[in-house]
Parts: C-alpha cells; sequence; structure tokens
C-alpha cells in the first residue's frame, strides 16, 4: 500500500497500521489525535501536559492495537485509551488527596440550564481551573458518562470520595459562573 485511499474503511485502516504502514498510522494519528487532544486537556488541565498525555495516549494505543477486536466503537476505543493515560498520570502527580469524605449531601450542584449558554471553549476553560480531583471526577462523570462506582475503581478512592469531589466541583463551577454573570 505505497499510498492510502481516501475511501479506506476504519478497519482497513486499522489492519494497515496494524501491517506496519506509516502512512496508516499517519492517517489514523490524523484522525483521532483532535478528538484525544481535548479529552487530554480536559483532564490535564494545561496544553503541555496534554500533549505530552496525548503523545503517550497514542504510544499505548499503536502498541496495543493488536488487541483491537473490531468489535464496538473504534473512536470509543481511542477514548478510553486517552482517559485512561489520563487518570495515570494524575495518579503519579498526588498533587490533591482525595480523602475527603462528605456525609449526607442532598444536592450535586450546577443547574443543567447554565452551561448551553457558555461555549465549548469558555466550558473548557472553567473546568481548567478546577483543582485537578475536581475536574477529574467532573470530567468521568459528566462529560464520560461513568457512574460514581465505576469512577472509584477507576481513581482507587471511595464513591462517597467520588461524590464529594463531583459535589465540590459543581458548587465551585456553579460560584465561578456567579461570578461571571
Amino acid at each position: 500500500m505505497a499510498s492510502l485511499n481516501a475511501d479506506i474503511t476504519e478497519s482497513e485502516l486499522v489492519k494497515a497500521c496494524l501491517e506496519g504502514n506509516a502512512l496508516a498510522q499517519q492517517a489514523l494519528y490524523q484522525k483521532y489525535a483532535p478528538v484525544m487532544y481535548a479529552i487530554c486537556l480536559r483532564y490535564c488541565g494545561s496544553p503541555d501536559n496534554a500533549k505530552d498525555m496525548l503523545q503517550e495516549s497514542f504510544i499505548k494505543l499503536f502498541e496495543s492495537l493488536k488487541n483491537f477486536r473490531f468489535q464496538g466503537s473504534f473512536e470509543g476505543w481511542t477514548k478510553r485509551i486517552a482517559v485512561t493515560t489520563c487518570l495515570d498520570f494524575i495518579k503519579k502527580l498526588k498533587q490533591e488527596p482525595y480523602a475527603e469524605e462528605l456525609e449526607n449531601h442532598t444536592h450535586l450542584g450546577v443547574e443543567a440550564t447554565v452551561f448551553p449558554a457558555l461555549g465549548m471553549k469558555d466550558l473548557l476553560a472553567l473546568l481548567q481551573t478546577l483543582p485537578v480531583g475536581y475536574r477529574t471526577v467532573f470530567n468521568l462523570y459528566a462529560i464520560e458518562g461513568y457512574n460514581h462506582g465505576q469512577i472509584a475503581e477507576l481513581m482507587g478512592i471511595s464513591e462517597n470520595t467520588s461524590k464529594t469531589q463531583l459535589f465540590k466541583a459543581r458548587r465551585l463551577l456553579q460560584l465561578k459562573l456567579t461570578e461571571k454573570g
């Protein structure tokens, strides 16, 4: 395969990558880097760290490409690699303890109607101002769709700690939105 056909399917692209085709690897990178970078930026908070995590994510992706079974979404699989890579990075940083617990919380915060008024760029900038623990749980719960049990397992924290981090993230976002308004 000297050049790539513009109509190449996703599975053909993956198979070409597995065969070591550099053009296919470049095409795969160009196709998925923007979405993976956005994930990395949401979790890492800084463009430099996000770029590093994007690179790490692609290293993992290409190393484990042979394990992709062509069942389900390839894009979903790539996103999972980016999320996991960022979580590993955050765990290594250990910038903030996750040990706080919140008992008897009844309301988890920001009204859904606040966010539609924000542009994606504004929301991303606002999320980057959150402490790493808050931002990580918020991303996993509100954006990636994980439940607190899954978040607890991924991050090595309790479900109550996950709920606490989400509660505090939402409260802080609400405060910041009120200050802007």
